[in-house]
């Protein structure tokens, strides 16, 4: 049998007595290690390069240099392509998820998110999937509702997306699961899968916190229009 390598964790917070939990936390974990520790965004982004973490969870709120710049350097590195970045923070405004999210995050959570569901969200990213927490999708989706048109068009168009692949990408941006949106739509776990696939390729999407991002800025979420 195959051994299955760790998941590989660097963590990025301004305290010491943070990063030492998670690490303890991290090491814890069969299958999981923690391979650093950084104080600020600028050593995340070097430890990122020198380690090559699966994961990196990430504090917003660094000196030098904050965790959303940090996460958008990580995430724009070619090199680092195979690196996920998971927000920890205490504070949920939604300017901070947002920010996150455009940077290149894969995952947002609260620091007082029980360290049971922290460490499912660290295999969840490293698996390549996206994960937010449920009170952070709704509260991002209420604030995109009653935010005035933008003043330029987006980055991203909706065109050569078919009817069913919107919808599919509206109940992503509502923060359903794939077992939800194929129960909703009643559809196979499968075809889900594969809308999902298309709608990576043809949005330029990296992973599912992308297509969140494309549904708000794209006018999707909130747009009665289409029911969502």
């Amino acid at each position: 049998m195959t051994d299955v390598p760790p998941v590989r964790v660097l963590i990025a917070d301004d305290q010491a007595m943070v990063r030492g939990s998670f690490r303890v936390l991290v090491d814890h974990t069969p299958g999981m290690t923690a391979v650093g520790e950084a104080a600020n965004g600028a050593e995340a982004v070097e430890l990122a390069r020198r380690e090559r973490p699966d994961v990196v969870l990430m504090d917003i709120r660094m000196p030098d240099l904050d965790g959303i710049e940090a996460t958008r350097l990580i995430c724009s590195d070619p090199v680092l392509s195979g690196v996920r970045v998971l927000i920890l923070t205490t504070f949920d405004l939604d300017e901070y998820v947002y920010g996150a999210l455009r940077a290149g995050a894969a995952g947002f959570l609260l620091k007082d998110t029980p360290p049971s569901e922290v460490l499912t969200a660290v295999g969840v990213v490293a698996a390549g999937e996206a994960l937010l927490a449920p009170s952070v999708t709704r509260r991002l989706i209420a604030e995109f509702a009653r935010r005035p048109e933008p003043a330029r068009p987006p980055s991203r168009s909706l065109d050569g997306v078919t009817d069913r692949e919107l919808e599919v990408l509206g109940l992503i941006a509502r923060g359903l699961s794939n077992t939800e949106i194929a129960e909703h739509l009643h559809l196979s776990l499968a075809t889900v899968k594969t809308h999902i696939g298309r709608l990576l390729t043809k949005l330029r999407a990296r992973d599912r916190a992308q297509l969140v991002i494309v549904a708000y800025e794209t006018g999707l979420v909130g747009d009665r229009r289409r029911g969502v």
